[in-house]
């Protein structure tokens, strides 16, 4: 059976498009940016009416059929090769022949650039949100554990003393970094590509100022090959969410093991846990599984991006089709991913054992710096400490056990060391950097 199709494109053509190409190139992935189209149609139409390319009352009417389809429960068929044609087809529905005038002094190539880059701006901000709560739920918990004693580690090994406050927080400040990332790219995002056509303009007098300026784009495109050829703005987004998901994974991990008996520093929510359909004991920390999991991914889908780049001359060519997936997929699953560990860690209970005496270490050996003696030395006479206590705390050592080791009683009473600014300051600039 042969189905209705609606493409923008096929005078030239004798034969009609097979049924399996067809199907092979439609797009359903950018039925996502529907919004998006129907605003960059709007504003493409007004521009096309006030420069006098088309007549005030045709643009008007069609400006008035967009209006309709942004308001109503848009439906696509199976004959609508992209969310472009989707849109065309549905207009002339409405408002008749009139609603071909739409696409002039339009390309996809250029109308694609444009609605990636206003989903893009719109996504960011919803990222920075996220970003946002799982770092308010980090904050909240630090102030209830800023003087929390808990050992830090390199290496996996106790190193300092430090509080929970301080180690949560570090958390917050890398993600603080994404959200600042996410800002920072808004500042070549907003920049339209509508206007540069298929590749090299439009010999109609176009007025690609004023659309940027109605759809809030801080400028129009400089080099028409490049805004429809290009999609570093889009690979970078995907890095800058990519980033993220490392830096959630990085804190899953740790959930993870702060969870299993052998850490013991806290206590899932039974709304934040599984169980295991075998083992009736077993309370499972899947959702920071899962996110360790989907990082992988991620890392999977911004290669992808990378490489879908990698071999294109200039200017458009269909391959760039496939950026869409890729950013979708990471767009939702950082959303979500936030959304979970935010929820994970504000229910969790926190009960961290006490650091080991012997990451006093340091603290002693800075002493002996206070007394004058070279740190090298210092650090050879703690190590020695050490050794000779055989896990024994230092308070333990005697007099000749300290004497052996060149070290005075004194020295074992260590000052705090200085881990940067206080928790409470720390999540004052948090939670300003985030309202």
């Amino acid at each position: 059976m042969t189905r209705r199709r609606m493409t923008l494109w096929g005078g030239r053509f004798a034969d009609r498009l097979s049924d399996e190409a067809f199907a092979y190139t439609v797009d359903l992935a950018d039925r996502r940016l529907l919004s998006f189209d129907l605003a960059g149609s709007i504003a493409h139409v007004e521009m096309l009416g006030a420069t006098g390319i088309i007549a005030a009352a045709e643009a008007r009417t069609i400006r008035e059929g967009l209006e309709r389809i942004a308001a109503e429960d848009f439906e696509f068929v199976d004959g609508d090769e992209d969310v472009h044609s989707a849109v065309e087809r549905r207009l002339i529905e409405l408002v008749g022949e009139v609603g071909e005038k739409l696409h002039t002094g339009r390309s996809r190539n250029d109308q694609i650039a444009l609605d990636l880059r206003l989903y893009l701006r719109a996504a960011a901000v919803g990222r920075r949100n996220d970003l946002a709560e799982l770092i308010g739920a980090l904050t909240d918990q630090a102030e209830l554990h800023a003087d929390t004693a808990i050992p830090t580690y390199t290496h996996l090994q106790q190193a300092q003393p430090s509080t929970l406050g301080q180690h949560l927080l570090a958390h917050g400040w890398a993600l603080s970094r994404d959200r600042e990332r996410l800002l920072d790219l808004d500042r070549r995002l907003a920049e339209s590509p509508l206007g540069a056509g298929a590749s090299a303009g439009s010999s109609l007098s176009l007025d690609p100022a004023q659309t940027a300026a109605a759809l809030g784009f801080a400028s129009s495109f400089v080099n028409s090959l490049d805004a429809v050829g290009s999609r570093d703005v889009a690979a970078e987004f995907g890095f800058v969410l990519t980033q993220a998901m490392v830096n959630l994974s990085r804190l899953a991990e740790e959930l993870v093991l702060w969870a299993t008996s052998e850490f013991g520093w806290l206590s899932l929510s039974d709304a934040y846990a599984t169980g295991s359909s075998a083992l009736p004991h077993k309370k499972n920390p899947d959702v920071a599984e899962l996110v360790r999991g989907r990082t992988a991914s991620a890392i999977g889908h911004l290669n992808a991006l990378l490489v879908l780049q990698k071999g294109l001359p200039l200017t458009y060519n269909r391959d760039l089709q496939e950026d869409k997936p890729a950013l979708f997929w990471l767009d939702d699953t950082l959303a979500s991913s936030c959304g979970a560990l935010a929820g994970v860690i504000r229910t969790a209970t926190f009960h961290p054992p006490a650091p080991s005496p012997v990451t006093e270490a340091l603290g002693i050996a800075e002493n002996l710096v206070r007394r004058g003696v070279p740190f090298r030395t210092a650090h050879a006479a703690v190590g020695k400490l050490v050794a000779l206590l055989d896990g024994r705390p230092f308070t333990e050592a005697s007099a000749d056990v300290l004497d052996a080791a060149g070290v005075q009683s004194a020295d074992l009473v260590v000052r705090p060391p200085q881990a940067g600014r206080s928790v409470a300051d720390q999540v004052a600039s948090l939670r300003s950097s985030t309202s």
